[in-house]
């Protein structure tokens, strides 16, 4: 007994090495790639960021004081990019629930099935929503709707896995002790499933549809409408004061769908 003791402490230590020595080199090879990433995008080249402060300094002063006299003017931009997202995620959140079922490895456990669904889901959330937004203006033409169909793409393949890994996660105890009395199928998922899994999909989809408000503003750029075609017009024609205006709106709009989505998630997780 004493002599094989020290010898199965021994084993624990040696073990204990190999995961310490296995941490270090994976620490070392994960810095190495960060520090080849900042290298290769010139991040370490000092010159580059000589003039960087006063250039930022000259512009904030030019855009100083924010120009709100053509406020009046900001109501259906604002309106479209509030639509945009409302719109993109609604529609993201009825084609993420089923293709979710479908990628969820506990629901659909045919490979034949669920390897494609999420492939597919894979290939949508690969491309970013921008280029959505070029493909959609070139499909339906511009104005509020190619956002809508951009942010429902990508929104869609980003959602799905989310739901998918949420459904993964359920514990099987309930409801196989709800089908052990009899309860059916759509009884277990309305008392053991829908329970566990509804906080985290309402959480998933707040934070989506305030992602895509933000996400909202940068489809202008590519004609899709919406306060970022004002910004980016304000920009192009050197009207600062009046983009930083815009700014400030957005960020108003931002910061009341953060608290109007914080309220919105307080009050479901204390009804729930």
């Amino acid at each position: 007994m004493s002599a094989t003791a020290p010898a199965g402490i021994e084993a624990i230590l040696a073990d204990g090495r190999r995961r310490l020595y296995g941490s270090v080199l994976s620490g070392g090879a994960v810095l190495l790639v960060v520090i080849s990433a900042f290298a290769y995008g010139d991040a370490f080249d000092l010159h580059r960021y000589g003039d960087a402060l006063p250039t930022m300094l000259q512009l904030a002063k030019d855009a100083m004081p924010p120009d709100f006299s053509r406020w009046t003017q900001w109501g259906r931009p604002l309106l479209e990019t509030l639509a945009m997202s409302v719109a993109g995620t609604a529609l993201a959140v009825c084609a993420a629930l089923p293709l979710s079922a479908l990628a969820a490895r506990n629901v659909v456990r045919q490979p034949w099935l669920g390897e494609p669904v999420r492939l597919m889901l894979n290939g949508i959330r690969s491309i970013p929503g921008l280029i959505w937004g070029v493909i959609f203006v070139a499909a339906v033409g511009f104005g509020p709707l190619p956002g809508i169909l951009a942010l429902a793409t990508h929104s869609t393949g980003m959602l799905a896995k989310l739901f998918a890994e949420t459904l993964e996660h359920v514990d099987p105890g309930p409801g196989d002790a709800m089908r052990s009395h009899g309860v059916s199928r759509p009884g277990v998922l309305r008392f053991s499933v829908l329970p566990q899994i509804m906080p985290r999909l309402v959480d998933v989809t707040l934070y989506r549809w305030e992602h895509n408000l933000r996400a909202a503003t940068t489809l202008g750029v590519v004609g899709a409408g919406g306060l970022g075609l004002e910004i980016i017009t304000a920009f192009h024609l050197f009207e600062y004061r009046e983009a930083s205006a815009l700014i400030i709106v957005l960020l108003g709009l931002v910061t009341f769908i953060n608290v109007a989505g914080g309220l919105l998630r307080g009050r479901f997780l204390a009804g729930g």
